[in-house]
């Protein structure tokens, strides 16, 4: 029930489409089905008869290459439309699956392992994505073509027409069912082991300088080894199942191609030739009618990753953000006043980190937040932009509590410069735009001037169009720093959150950013927490958080 809910879920929107590449799905088989049966017969009768007069050899000829035709024509706008669908509802679901991983909060996201979310929005709606053409379409398509080739050609030879569609079932629908009941937990253990591959390598990839410096790429390998082997041996078991299982469908179509000669010898037996070219054209037709079913082993196959991609991409959606903008939200309000009435908060299962906290920020104000790891620094600034909500007390931004107020817009009150606030893989262009999509040319230079950065963009061959690499792999930390303060200057944000946005940088030149930050923050409201050393002349106040709680 879970890969039908899945599945449905998935192609809304779309079922038109889908609708469209199985009709072109069904015509193009007919098409085949019919050009194999006419030149079956057209051959046979023409053996028959020789060159009698009274045969017209023109028609059938003609209508051969008219099927011809129309085989052609209609398997390309099959594969058009199929194809073209499936990246639609590519698209479609990665973008909804992307938004719920943006919609979960910093806690939920701390469930999951690197690389596990990279995982569901690409290899597991990868599986998704192929269930529809290698399984879905050709199951439909199947039933259809047996039901209607037995109706059709039943006018002719009954029993000829059922056992052929009988058998094309059994190939169909029977043979698949069991290679999925049989291949289910292989397939499930493949897909798992696919994500655990794709995570180790994320997190090696991430942790590559520690596991240099600290000397442990023999486990690192070791792991990825394990790993891999694993998810060797479930692929290959998976394969041999479907080997099996394409086999068994290759002896039901010969079956079927038996059967039809064998019945067919009878009308031969009773010297009734007039039905001998009827009886080769459903022969040939056979062959064609079980090319059809040709794909659902492999869709049967990887039934059990169908059925784990389900699952986990479903998990998503079934796990309902924490943090999300109340229904009927409150304007946001002019005032950028910012108060903490007797908060309270404590991670699950660990001690209180604030406890009845109270804390006045009045908008213009910078403020410095000093304290040891732990004392709660980054979480008074996650408290602020509503990343997390206080087990109890209030967060008041303008008198009014965070909790009534959209998240997108505080979020454009609101913006915060980190030491992990990333560089995007692009140019200094599509970086800046971030911050304002609409931001014009002078814009760019004006916030750049203001973040110091504009002297060395300047010295690039592409000026805003410089490719910055992964990660700004190709600026140093201070100028990935100053990169992200520029793009907070292009924010309308009247409140600027800095979590430890000096550290990994030299004295001077954390020196030099904290001055550049005052300077460019003009009247807007700061709050900096760091454990590095600050100018004492460009901060209002200084708020030192104690070990266990503040107070």
């Amino acid at each position: 029930m879970r890969i039908i809910e899945t599945l449905l879920a998935y192609a809304r929107g779309h079922y038109l489409q889908l609708l469209a590449a199985l009709v072109l799905a069904v015509l193009s088989a007919w098409a085949g089905i019919g050009l194999f049966a006419v030149a079956g017969w057209f051959l046979s009768k023409t053996f028959i008869v020789g060159a009698s007069i009274a045969f017209d050899l023109f028609s059938p000829s003609a209508l051969v290459r008219g099927l011809s035709f129309l085989r052609i024509s209609l398997r390309y706008a099959e594969r058009i439309s199929g194809h073209t669908t499936t990246l639609n509802l590519l698209a479609s679901l990665r973008t909804r699956v992307f938004a719920r991983i943006l919609a979960l909060s910093p806690r939920q996201l701390a469930r999951y392992r690197d690389g596990e979310l990279v995982a569901r929005l690409t290899s597991d709606i990868d599986v998704l994505d192929q269930s529809f053409l290698t399984l879905a379409i050709p199951a439909l398509s199947s039933g259809i073509c047996a039901i209607s080739f037995a109706y059709v050609a039943g006018h002719w030879m009954p029993t000829l027409a059922w056992t052929t569609a009988a058998c094309l079932l059994v190939c169909a629908w029977l043979i698949p069912a069991w290679l999925a009941y049989a291949v289910h937990r292989q397939a499930a253990t493949a897909q798992i082991g696919e994500g655990q591959v794709r995570s180790l390598v994320q997190a090696a990839t991430n942790a590559h300088t520690d596991i240099v410096a600290f000397g442990t790429q023999p486990h690192v390998q070791q792991a990825f080894v394990q790993a891999a082997r694993a998810l060797a041996a479930a692929q290959r078991r998976q394969a041999n199942v479907g080997a099996l299982g394409q086999g068994l469908q290759d002896v039901g179509m010969g079956a079927a191609i038996v059967l039809a000669l064998w019945i067919g010898l009878d009308g031969l037996h009773a010297h009734r030739l007039d039905s001998a070219p009827v009886w080769v054209g459903i022969v040939l037709a056979t062959i064609s009618l079980f090319e059809v079913a040709s794909p659902l082993m492999q869709g049967a196959s990887r039934l059990g990753a169908i059925a784990e991609a389900a699952r986990r991409v479903q998990a998503l959606f079934h796990d309902e953000p924490s943090i999300s903008s109340p229904p009927h939200p409150l304007a946001l309000p002019e005032s950028s006043d910012i108060v903490l009435q007797a908060v309270q908060l404590a991670y699950p299962g660990g001690p209180l980190i604030f406890d009845a906290f109270d804390l006045a920020l009045p908008e213009g104000t910078r403020t410095a937040i000093v304290g040891p790891s732990g004392a709660g620094k980054s979480t008074l600034l996650a408290l602020l932009l509503r990343l997390i909500d206080p087990l109890d007390g209030r967060v008041l931004l303008g008198g009014i509590d965070l909790r009534q107020l959209d998240l997108e817009q505080l979020h454009r009150r609101i913006a915060i410069l980190s030491q992990d606030s990333p560089v995007f893989m692009g140019t200094i262009r599509e970086n800046l735009q971030i911050g304002a999509a609409e931001a014009s040319e002078a814009q760019m230079w004006h916030v750049l001037e203001q973040a110091h950065l504009a002297d060395f963009v300047r010295g690039l061959d592409d000026g805003l169009d410089a490719w910055v690499g992964e990660s700004g792999r190709t600026l140093s930390a201070g100028q990935a720093r100053r990169l992200c303060l520029a793009r907070i200057l292009l924010t309308s944000a009247r409140v600027w959150l800095l979590d430890e946005p000096t550290a990994g940088l030299d004295m001077t030149t954390a020196q030099a950013l904290l001055h550049d930050l005052a300077d460019a923050a003009g009247t807007r409201t700061v709050l900096l927490a760091t454990h590095d050393r600050f100018p004492d002349e460009i901060f209002d106040m200084v708020l030192s958080l104690g070990g266990k709680d503040a107070t």
